[in-house]
């Protein structure tokens, strides 16, 4: 047949299901995913990959209802391609407004132009590493609808940094548009908060979707550092919590995280305790905590022990950037690349585990003060969320912890 081999799925199953495909490595990188108009997504299949595909292992991933079907389209673009022309157009678009203030175009103004940004519904948030050249600040306004067009959006903001208010707030301008809150939609879920007040990770899509696939059927969750919602909504939305405490000091965070329980219909199984988690009111609850804050959750390490269950013990998921040490150059042989990388990683690997290690003894000796028992610890998994720099990665411990006399404990 003609045309690009795509797998077609719901919008609400496209995340999942491309993350399956990419771990199979069926998942065609050239070219771009494709959302049609009937509330689906088109995603690229290798054509090598095709008579492999196991359809049934994937419905059983996805509703009944769900479509899920193989489709070949004609009008995927390449990755490449894509970003090319919307650059073009965009910097054209500036190039001509440029003109009509006299201002010759220049290879400087081209590297000025915004490189990356976030798009947020008709919101596109840029970073503050763009248009800092005091020509931009001549033709303000009409800067802002030109980037906006260029960008198909209808509102931008600009982000200059995170400030240290304890909240993490955003520092965001509205440079146009009249309000600052928006909607956004990862894995069927709706999240919705205020660009200039709360911060989104787009970087976590991994994470939300490996929390989505837990089984917390039956299961009491405590979420010690909520935010909009991020991993409390995957939890009860997919993972079916029975009920989770979701705890955020941002009243903000805590504006939008309301909003979103709503939204999104399970509010009735989330009880929301605004302030500061160490002084949370909740013992012998969970069966399962998260630890969801970078750089370091170790100031909630004490408060998720006193949450877990004294008499069965539970599961936590504690999030960490742990740094690998950097290499002595000098007493490296020279290899090929492919070598150098896969030593890398074994490195990385090794400073994660041994991180994970002194973390469980941590957790151990701490449960044995809260609860006057010794307990056994068990790293279950280590997970890599992304990397903030060749040696700095965000990475997730999933620990087990039984009081010893357990019975279950395996």
């Amino acid at each position: 047949m003609d045309g690009v081999p795509c797998l077609r799925v719901s919008q609400c199953h496209a995340q999942t299901i491309r993350k399956s495909l990419q771990s199979k490595g069926a998942l065609d990188l050239n070219f771009c995913l494709l959302k049609d108009s009937d509330e689906t997504v088109l995603l690229p299949i290798l054509p090598s990959c095709l008579s492999q595909l196991d359809l049934q292992s994937l419905r059983n991933i996805v509703s009944p209802d769900s479509a899920l079907e193989i489709v070949w389209n004609q009008s995927l673009q390449a990755k490449k391609e894509r970003g090319r022309s919307a650059g073009n157009t965009r910097e054209k678009i500036l190039q001509e407004l440029l003109e009509t203030h006299n201002e010759r175009w220049s290879e400087k103004l081209r590297e000025d132009l915004p490189r990356s940004f976030q798009r947020h519904g008709d919101l596109v948030l840029l970073g503050d590493n763009c248009f800092n050249l005091p020509v931009w600040k001549k033709i303000d306004h009409q800067l802002w609808t030109a980037t906006a067009k260029g960008l198909g959006a209808k509102r931008l903001a600009r982000m200059s940094r995170i400030s240290r208010d304890g909240f993490r707030s955003p520092v965001v301008t509205m440079l146009l548009g009249e309000h600052s809150w928006v909607k956004h939609v990862d894995n069927g879920i709706r999240y919705e908060f205020d660009v200039t007040k709360c911060m989104f990770s787009a970087g976590n899509i991994t994470e939300k979707l490996r929390v989505a696939g837990f089984d917390c059927r039956g299961e009491t969750v405590v979420d010690l550092y909520a935010g909009i919602g991020y991993f409390t909504l995957p939890y009860l939305v997919h993972a079916g919590a029975n009920h989770v405490h979701a705890c955020e000091w941002n009243p903000d965070a805590v504006e939008a995280l309301k909003k979103n329980l709503e939204s999104n219909g399970v509010s009735d199984r989330c009880t929301v305790h605004q302030g500061d988690n160490r002084e949370l009111q909740l013992f012998d609850t969970a069966d399962r905590v998260n630890l969801g804050l970078i750089p370091s959750s170790e100031d909630g390490w004490p408060v998720a022990c006193r949450l877990l269950k004294r008499a069965t013990g539970g599961i936590l998921h504690i999030h960490q950037n742990v740094t690998s040490p950097f290499p002595n150059k000098a007493t490296v042989p020279a290899i090929n690349d492919a070598s150098q990388r896969a030593s890398g990683k074994r490195a990385d690997i090794e400073v994660w585990q041994a991180w994970a290690n002194d973390t469980a003894n941590c957790i151990s000796s701490l449960l044995k003060d809260t609860t006057g028992a010794a307990w056994i610890t068990n790293i279950q998994h280590i997970e890599h969320v992304k990397s903030y720099a060749p040696h700095v990665h965000h990475v997730v411990l999933d620990l087990e912890c039984r009081p010893s006399s357990a019975d279950d404990f395996t």
